[in-house]
């Protein structure tokens, strides 16, 4: 893989990625506001917006208008595969 830079939103998503591969945000737990994260993460309303939007391309949280945005769901990785019938992930 190459050293190309990566873009604000994408490392902020794969920041909340980790946190919620790690527990740190469970299922049905909120994130934050976006005003919130802006201050907790040091970066622009538009890049947690567009950040977000990553997380729910990624099948990763969900927005209900007026209410927030959830967590439902983990990223995918070789821990979380299901287990061949002589046990093994994969």
């Amino acid at each position: 893989m190459t050293d190309l830079p990566r873009y604000e939103y994408v490392k902020l998503a794969d920041a909340i990625a980790a946190d919620i591969a790690s527990g740190k945000l469970p299922q049905g737990a909120a994130l934050p506001g976006e005003r919130a994260m802006t201050d907790i993460y040091g970066v622009s309303i538009g890049t947690v917006r567009r950040a977000v939007v990553e997380l729910r391309k990624r099948g990763l949280v969900a927005t209900l208008p007026a209410k927030g945005t959830y967590v439902i769901g983990t990223p995918e990785s070789p821990v979380n595969a299901p287990e061949n019938d002589n046990g093994t992930a994969g």
